[in-house]
């Protein structure tokens, strides 16, 4: 524990916080924890394994877990923390686990909040100390809104070229992005689409660095649907598609809204792939609604038939003849024929399926063949059939 200050998260590239927290806590001689405006954990100061002072509950789980639970947050919160320019003192509450009193320093830039310094520490500073010590918030400040500017960029610039309705207006997109990654830009990416179900949209989203090998991330329009959230990942290589799984798990927890889902398109290595990869990713997130099986993370190359499928037009009609059974009043006997065919047309197994007799399958499959025409004892009409169901899914 005598040098347990290397937390650089997924703040890391930006700069050494650490450094800005341990000067810190050399000025005020106490040991302090740097967290984002939302109580995410960035860095924590150097402490004496000795020190048990130092070891609070709640600082203790903010190391931990790199969050700090609801009801500590609304304590702290209550101080107005967010709207304080200067140095605020907050009491112990032992019932919202706070079992020792804080010094909390807010760090903010042009008039905003990005996040805060605490210390534990009850006892007095003069006014040089903590006029130091907030001078050096405010240098955390400036790095971290310059953190939030490069995530918008990189927001902007990936919108753009997803968006992009002609080659040349995708090629300007494309410059943006490379600017706006740096160095990143040549490194293989993948694309996860997320998308909230029908009217309805994606949560607040979270800060680019709280995602694990995040490069991008931005709202997209869909159309007829409002906006989806694309996310773009960095990947060590392009056999390797683990990263991009584990970002889209982050992302789905951090948006934290019921029934979203997400999809996850094949590796890329280069930029101007990117909107293929989002055709696939956008593709396997409708799949994931369609077939809960799928999700709630799907994967483009495990798609199946949902590969050919979304790749028709989203107001393609449903073919004539398996139309009628696809009306309300049939809905029963659709997913009979939907279980018969997921089945291979086993009567014995769909039977079972369905909780039904087999002689009540049976009817059911005639009237299946009277509303559509169809005999389902010819391959190609099953073929089209089990295709229509799969379609009208999506």
């Amino acid at each position: 524990m005598r040098d347990n200050g290397r937390v650089r998260a997924e703040y890391g590239d930006y700069g050494d916080f650490q450094d800005l927290v341990d000067e810190v806590s050399a000025l005020l001689g106490a040991p302090a924890t740097l967290e984002d405006r939302d109580f995410r954990l960035i860095a924590f100061g150097v402490h004496d394994s000795d020190d048990d002072a130092a070891m609070d509950p709640v600082r203790t789980r903010s190391i931990l877990t790199r969050q700090s639970t609801a009801e500590v947050r609304a304590w702290f919160e209550r101080f107005g923390i967010a709207r304080a320019t200067g140095p605020v003192r907050i009491p112990a509450a032992p019932d919202a686990g706070v079992v020792r009193g804080r010094l909390c320093l807010p760090v903010r830039h042009a008039g905003f909040v990005y996040g805060y310094v605490w210390l534990l520490d009850e006892a007095e500073h003069s006014p040089a100390q903590l006029a130091s010590a907030m001078a050096v918030a405010a240098r955390i400040g400036e790095r971290l809104a310059a953190m939030s500017q490069a995530g918008a960029e990189t927001g902007r610039a990936l919108r753009g070229l997803l968006t992009a309705p002609a080659r040349a207006d995708r090629d300007a997109a494309e410059d943006a992005l490379r600017l706006a990654l740096d160095r990143d830009a040549d490194e293989p990416h993948a694309l996860v689409c997320v998308r909230a179900p029908e009217h309805s949209a994606p949560g607040p989203l979270p800060g680019l660095r709280t995602i694990p090998s995040a490069a991008a991330l931005a709202r997209v329009p869909e159309r007829r649907r409002g906006e989806v959230v694309a996310l773009l990942v960095r990947l060590r290589s392009l056999q390797v598609l683990a990263p991009a799984r584990t970002a889209a798990a982050r992302l789905l927890d951090a948006v934290g809204s019921p029934g979203v889902v997400a999809g996850l398109s094949a590796s890329r290595g280069s930029l101007a792939e990117l909107p293929g990869a989002w055709q696939e990713a956008t593709a396997a997130a409708r799949a994931a609604h369609a077939q809960p099986m799928l999700g709630p993370i799907a994967k483009w190359s495990n798609l199946g038939p949902y590969r050919l499928l979304t790749a028709l037009p989203q107001d393609t009609p449903p073919d004539p003849s398996v139309a009628p059974l696809l009306t309300p009043a049939h809905q029963e006997l659709a997913h009979t024929a939907e279980v018969f065919l997921d089945h291979a047309g086993q009567a014995g197994r769909t039977a079972t399926a369905l909780a039904i007799h087999r002689q009540t399958l049976y009817y059911r499959l005639s009237r299946i063949e009277q509303l559509t025409g169809l005999d389902l004892a010819d391959g190609e009409a099953r073929l089209l059939l089990h295709m229509a169901l799969k379609a009208a899914r999506l």
